[in-house]
């Protein structure tokens, strides 16, 4: 049997500054790209996560030699295809879909077959998005009938730029593509839909010839090839998806305030920020400046009393991706009915994440209406339980877990929820910053 946390509402307030763990996407990438640099690359406040331990283990194993010291993380590359191959190598990602997926990208040359594997539920996740322009490059793939993993990649020594067009809005595929344009020779030519774009910002501050052409729904990146680039210094600014959680207990908190400092601010990830704002929210972002090609600030918050419901436009739909389980939490405590779209990305992330949203809610006594890729949420701003909460069978997600430790403290009742350690895989100080806010809750 896991472990349980244990929660039963009591009266709280808190006005606080404190600082989140760092951003798990560009930890990955600055995992990824330092491997390919010459020389050696130092990152600063790299997130310690399960995700990242595994993408360091993963490439350790490609010979890349990489030395942790607390949050400081220093890795020896040897330049572009620096990897070592040997035969029978087996890299196992854990839950990581954003290492699984990119590593693909830089294993173009590898002259041994690669198996690639993960955990339960990244063995569920679809690479067919990967694998289809990968092959295009010249790489080649043995994967089962449904393309999940495990699969196997071998490189080439014949790999091609290409033109491709990424309509998903995924900043995975994208950035796949473009780590295996680094490889290839000449120009590749990305047309994709928007998402976000960190690989972009590290590429330009990293000086590796790339060229962005942003237009209203898509953007044209263009990668010039088999140029070498050196080693670098890189601070990673705290992780906005794990900040909305504290975002959103604040907003549905009574008498609270809070400051998120050194936070990555990126357009393309804060879509969440917008989306409460127009709820009724006054989540203000201060002390802004641009660091290592990316946007920081300090999110500064407090609690709303009444939420105003929300028709979502969909269009945002890939800047709140990863935000959209706890956006509901706040849908649910707003006034009237709020509205989501064109969400069938969502049940293809870590578990079905709107098919649980939703029965997350309804478990609270929140109505809604779902389609197989829609939710419309009935707001009741009074809610406050008086029941047992028991949550389970969430397929260890860790947002889910994350997204009912915050309902469980701002809809009152007493809960149970199952498989704790879920959230460590991408947000290990979580409940250490819980007990930093004075909240209680018990572990047994």
């Amino acid at each position: 049997m896991g472990k349980k946390l244990l929660i039963d509402n009591e009266n709280y307030s808190f006005k606080k500054k404190i600082s989140i763990d760092g951003d798990k996407s560009i930890s990955i990438r600055a995992l990824l790209l330092g491997s390919q640099a010459y020389g050696k690359t130092f990152i600063e406040n790299i997130l310690l996560s399960e995700d990242i331990l595994n993408s360091i283990n993963c490439l350790k194993k490609l010979g890349i030699k990489i030395s942790l010291i607390k949050k400081k993380c220093f890795i020896y590359g040897r330049g572009l295809n620096g990897f070592k191959y040997r035969r029978n190598i087996v890299l196992n990602a854990g839950n990581s879909g954003t290492f699984a997926r990119l590593i693909l990208g830089l294993l173009t040359k590898s002259p041994f077959y690669i198996k690639l594997i993960g955990d339960k539920s990244l063995s569920k996740r679809d690479f067919s998005r990967i694998i289809l322009p990968l092959q295009k490059i010249g790489i080649n793939f043995k994967a089962n009938s449904n393309k999940t993993l495990p699969l196997q990649v071998i490189g080439s020594n014949f790999v091609n730029p290409i033109h491709y067009f990424e309509k998903r809005g995924s900043a995975q595929c994208k950035s796949a593509v473009m780590l295996a344009a680094l490889n290839s020779p000449g120009q590749t030519v990305i047309k994709a839909k928007k998402s976000r774009d960190h690989t972009e910002n590290i590429f330009k501050y990293l000086g590796i010839p790339i060229t962005v052409k942003k237009n209203k729904h898509y953007d044209e990146i263009r990668v010039t090839g088999q140029k070498d680039f050196r080693s670098f210094k890189y601070k990673i600014p705290s992780d906005p998806s794990s900040c909305a959680f504290f975002v959103v207990l604040t907003l549905l908190s009574k008498n609270c305030k809070l400051i998120i400092q050194n936070v990555n601010v990126n357009k393309s990830r804060i879509g969440y920020i917008n989306i409460l704002n127009k709820m009724g929210a006054k989540i203000k972002i201060r002390n802004t400046r641009t660091r290592f090609g990316e946007r920081q600030g300090d999110v500064h918050v407090e609690s709303q009393p009444t939420l105003k419901k929300i028709n979502c436009p969909s269009s945002l739909n890939s800047n709140l991706i990863d935000e959209f389980l706890i956006i509901f939490l706040a849908a649910a405590k707003a006034n009237g009915v709020s509205s989501f779209y064109n969400l069938s990305e969502l049940n293809k992330k870590e578990s079905p994440r709107l098919k649980l949203g939703s029965k997350l809610l309804n478990q609270l006594g929140i109505k809604t209406q779902l389609t197989k890729d829609s939710i419309k949420i009935f707001g009741n701003p009074y809610i406050n339980l008086k029941k047992n909460i028991n949550i389970k069978d969430y397929y260890k997600d860790h947002r889910v877990f994350m997204t009912s430790v915050i309902a469980a403290f701002t809809f009152g009742g007493k809960w149970k929820i199952n498989d704790i350690d879920s959230y460590k895989s991408s947000f290990p100080s979580f409940l250490n910053i819980i007990k930093k806010l004075g909240l209680k809750f018990k572990i047994i």
